[in-house]
């Protein structure tokens, strides 16, 4: 069975040729807009637009009927009201198609007897003529390496990291923002109602995907739920798996029934599974955000030793209570580091300089000499941390002209260390709550270009030491479990 859907999967995201039934040449219809994707990402099959309407849908000819198309048709993207989708199913044969994208919706997460009786017959009908379903009520696929996409502003190159969401507003947006956070991705799959093919099938076809090396999923109800968790089991030992369960409170239970036809479950039955599992629960987008990113840049952890250099006192203080309440050790500077700093600046050692390395504290000959970004040079090459953790705060004393300088100078501090090092490295950056009037602050400019040319460098960016804290908590539990059970 396995097998089976790895093929027919493998067929919806290599297909030679796309048919979008209910094309149009409305620039504002979903018929417009998956063909315009595919277009512009880089689809190089044949692309079909199926519509009685138009002659033509972007310089592409249309064709009146599916039957109407001169050569095979593997994948089928369907605009159509629900109520033509049953025959549309029984035209799919003739033309040789795989897999049906039920991007219509109004099925059964109406809540309506008639659209949910339709449903059932949409499926039975699939089955009957052998065809696979994706959705309904569905935005489909992401690929970038096969240029398949079904949003504005993807990035075009591929990653790690693949995903299966049953909300396609929750995939798109998961898209932006990790793209901002220099995540790219193997394959993304929107899957709405799940009426055909469901979790358990990507979850599936994502273990055994050599494209894919992290997973990540937003789930609100579970279709089968031993063979969901028994994929999961198998999945979590060769790759994380990060999952999003929503609908975990009685009115996001009730949302997702409407949204999806989602049948929840209780919170506790989801936890324990997922923990005993071996996958990674997120309670939130973002959290899921800084999880993926954190398997994304970084490698193997197995130890909680933390070094943490930068920010005021208020700044080190939260920071190594919010370190250790996550499950680290703030572990005290070794001697070696300790005595390096009384050579370097002798007047500075009165036992202040401890870990977090609390940079407010240093005169203005430890700036001249770049104590901070040295202690974190020496910290990469001790063996006595596991975790390097830089912070990078708006505080100071410092014009905005300094500020901007220092700040420079510590991330190119940061950047070159990653690179000469195998230490494990991130960054907190904390530019505060981003504003309208932020847009004129050179300080959050200066902030927001930095952030960059850090992710640029393919070092993890946090925005609170309580986000990463968190999540590397979970990746080094993760790699701890895993070699257990090794």
């Amino acid at each position: 069975m396995v097998a089976m859907v790895i093929e027919q999967l493998e067929t919806a995201f290599h297909p030679r040729s796309i048919a979008v039934v209910g094309a149009s040449g409305n620039p504002f219809s979903m018929g417009h807009r998956f063909v315009l994707h595919l277009v512009n990402y880089g689809y190089r099959g044949q692309i079909y637009p199926v519509t009685p309407h138009w002659s033509e849908v972007l310089g592409f000819k249309a064709y009146p009927a599916l039957k109407d198309i001169p050569g095979p048709v593997d994948y089928v993207i369907c605009c159509l009201p629900a109520s033509k989708v049953p025959a549309l199913l029984t035209e799919c044969p003739r033309k040789g198609v795989k897999v049906v994208h039920l991007f219509t919706a109004r099925f059964s997460e109406t809540g309506q007897e008639d659209a949910a009786k339709l449903e059932i017959e949409v499926l039975r009908r699939a089955r009957e003529v052998g065809i696979r379903l994706l959705g309904p009520n569905c935005i489909g696929i992401y690929y970038p390496k096969e240029g398949n996409a079904f949003g504005y502003d993807f990035p075009t190159e591929p990653g790690k990291v693949g995903m299966f969401l049953q909300s396609g507003g929750a995939a798109t947006e998961f898209i932006h923002y990790a793209s901002l956070r220099g995540i790219r991705f193997s394959k993304v799959i929107s899957y709405g109602n799940a009426l055909d093919l469901n979790e358990a099938d990507f979850l599936e076809y994502l273990c055994q995907d050599h494209e894919t090396e992290i997973i990540a999923s937003y789930i609100e109800g579970i279709k089968e739920g031993r063979r969901f968790l028994s994929a999961l089991s198998r999945a979590a030992l060769s790759k994380p798996v990060i999952i999003l369960k929503a609908g975990r409170a009685s009115a996001g239970a009730r949302a997702a029934a409407s949204h999806t036809a989602a049948l929840a479950g209780s919170l506790g039955t989801w936890e324990t599974a997922i923990r005993q599992a071996g996958a990674i629960q997120a309670r939130t987008l973002e959290e899921m955000m800084d999880l993926v990113v954190s398997f994304y840049f970084l490698p193997l952890i197995l130890g909680t030793r933390v070094g943490i250099v930068g920010g005021g006192g208020g700044t080190s203080v939260l920071s190594a209570d919010e370190w250790e309440e996550a499950g680290f050790s703030v572990v005290p500077l070794p001697p070696q580091i300790e005595e390096e700093i009384k050579k370097r600046l002798p007047e500075l050692w009165w036992g202040w300089v401890g870990n977090p390395v609390d940079v407010s504290i240093f005169p203005e000959e430890a700036f001249a000499i770049n104590l901070g970004g040295n202690i974190l040079r020496m910290m990469a090459q001790s063996p006595h941390f596991d975790l390097l953790i830089a912070n990078i705060t708006v505080g100071g004393p410092f014009s905005t002209t300094e500020f901007a300088a220092i700040v420079k100078r510590e991330v190119e501090d940061i950047i070159d260390i990653k690179k000469k090092g195998t230490k494990p490295l991130a960054v907190v950056l904390n530019g505060g709550t981003l504003d309208i009037k932020d847009f004129d602050d050179l300080r959050w400019r200066c902030l927001a270009e930095q952030k960059a040319n850090l992710i640029a460098a393919k070092i993890p960016v946090y925005s609170t030491a309580d986000q990463a804290a968190n999540a590397l908590i979970r990746l080094v539990n993760y790699y701890q479990r895993k070699e257990a059970i090794s």
